[in-house]
């Protein structure tokens, strides 16, 4: 006998939820952009909305001086929309975006920069283009040329020919119904491995390096032995064996060092290289300026740092006047659209009020968190070190605002000092006690195990534990696990990889 059975039960439960308005959303996606991304978003949000206009530099001058003693803008009503009658807009107060509370972030711009922001990139070659064209040179037969595309298009990122030769062989069949050798396949891609740069198609490391130290000048000393060495002892090579390969072909230390200084100078990714294409897109634009300027020569610690916010290629904004016009004539009865067409304007002029503001807000938030790291590392942006122990929550709790929010300031931004441009992220770290009780930075810990790795004896290079040891003589209590952690962010390898003839 069957039975279905059916269990209903109702539970009430009591909480709170917290939601984000538009406008928090907003401001915090616009918070978390770096300089130029944030540039191509205002170029989005301008395209979006026809309220929105750039103003013109001359026009913000004017007004910066009748807005400078003026309140910051109220929060706008969210329990929804008011009629037309209360619906009031401060237009004043959104004709630019570069003033809050009367301070003033913008950068001074040179009149004939916007002329050098529209010129247009250079062409440059891509580095298959440039190996195409090099195989175009080669003289080679339609199935031939058929196999080199095959090569090329299969190329790593690296430089690596990493298929099978009778896949290669394998396609041609398939695709274009014309039949080739295996042996023709790898006879193709030896000659492009002759091509610059030199390596180029190769196989594998071994394969890579033997081709370059072969095409080497004949007269660069341990040339042969390293051909030896790459060719018929590769192993012992790799996991640097001195004594075997001393044995094997019965050289002295300084021949083997030769040969060893040989296969070193040889470049193991030869396709890893970059375009002027590549290099212009990935240059780094800070988002801050940070300089001390000292103003008494006999007393090098009185001054006053300079601290900027970068908006050279972020335009101000504006309510458009058109709009605004046409705005009080509704208002004030003189026309009389229909209510789509007013819901349609008034949903534009709040959501330009609304992304003004969110740049203000990130304007004003940025500032009081890179001020606010510029007291806590002011050491640093003096004299360019002693970097102190510091976390987000350390700025969190000094402006009044969520961990979250720092991060999202933080994160993929970089600020411009008298030692360079660092990232913001650089100057977080956590503390370390000394033996005499003084707290310094894991950062200044790193720096301390990079020397002692870079003078030990390289012939018998200390283990982690060894390390650790020296760590804590110098008075930094280190375990051989924290060691092992800092050596690998510091890309240093094993003991063992470290040795050298």
């Amino acid at each position: 006998m069957l039975r279905n059975q059916q269990n209903i039960s109702q539970k009430q439960q009591l909480g709170q939820q917290q939601k984000l308005s538009p406008q928090q959303l907003q401001f915090i996606k616009l918070l978390q952009l770096p300089t130029i991304a944030l540039e191509q978003r205002i170029k989005e949000e301008l395209e979006l909305n026809p309220i929105l206009e750039e103003a013109e530099p001359g026009e913000i001058r004017q007004e910066r001086v009748e807005i400078e003693d003026e309140k910051p803008i109220s929060q706008e009503k969210e329990d929804g929309l008011e009629t037309l009658e209360e619906h009031e807009v401060d237009w004043d107060d959104f004709d630019t975006n570069t003033e809050f509370e009367g301070e003033s972030y913008s950068t001074p711009t040179h009149p004939d920069m916007q002329e050098w922001q529209d010129l247009p990139d250079p062409y440059h070659a891509s580095f298959l283009e440039e190996l195409e064209e090099q195989v175009s040179l080669l003289d080679l037969t339609e199935e031939e040329e058929l196999i080199a595309d095959q090569i090329l298009g299969s190329l790593d990122e690296d430089g690596y020919f990493r298929r099978e030769l009778e896949a290669v062989a394998d396609n041609i069949a398939f695709n274009h119904s014309v039949y080739v050798e295996v042996e023709d396949v790898d006879r193709i891609r030896k000659q492009i491995q002759l091509l610059d740069p030199i390596g180029i198609a190769s196989m594998s490391l071994q394969d890579c390096l033997l081709v370059q130290i072969e095409q080497s000048s004949n007269e660069l000393d341990g040339r042969e032995l390293a051909i030896d060495i790459v060719k018929d002892a590769w192993q012992a090579f790799e996991k640097k064996h001195f004594n075997k390969l001393l044995q094997k072909f019965n050289v002295s230390e300084e021949e083997l060092k030769d040969a060893f200084d040989v296969i070193k100078g040889m470049d193991p990714r030869p396709g890893a290289v970059s375009t002027g294409m590549e290099e212009s897109q990935n240059y780094i634009e800070p988002d801050f300026e940070v300089y001390w300027r000292n103003t008494d020569e006999s007393n090098l610690d009185k001054g006053e740092f300079l601290i900027n916010l970068n908006q050279r290629n972020s335009p101000s904004l504006r309510i458009s006047p058109d709009y605004k016009e046409m705005w009080n004539d509704i208002k004030e009865k003189r026309e009389k659209p229909d209510q789509q067409t007013q819901n349609f304007i008034k949903g534009k002029i709040d959501s330009a009020n609304w992304f003004i503001e969110s740049i203000k807000q990130r304007q004003n938030t940025l500032m009081n968190v890179m001020k606010t790291m510029v007291a806590l590392q002011e050491d640093f942006f003096k004299y360019g070190d002693s970097l102190k122990p510091m976390i987000l929550k350390d700025i969190a709790e000094r402006i009044g605002m969520d961990i979250s929010t720092i991060s999202r300031v933080v994160n993929g931004k970089y600020v411009q000092t008298n030692f360079g441009v660092h990232e913001l992220k650089y100057f977080f770290n956590e503390g370390m006690e000394t033996d005499s009780g003084e707290e310094v930075s894991n950062r200044e810990v790193k720096n301390i195990l990079q020397t002692i790795i870079d003078e030990e004896d390289k012939r018998s290079p200390m283990s982690d534990q060894d390390l650790a040891n020296q760590l804590n003589e110098k008075g930094y209590k280190v375990a051989r696990r924290t060691v092992s952690k800092y050596r690998e962010q510091l890309n240093e390898p094993v003991a063992r990889l470290r040795k050298q003839i």
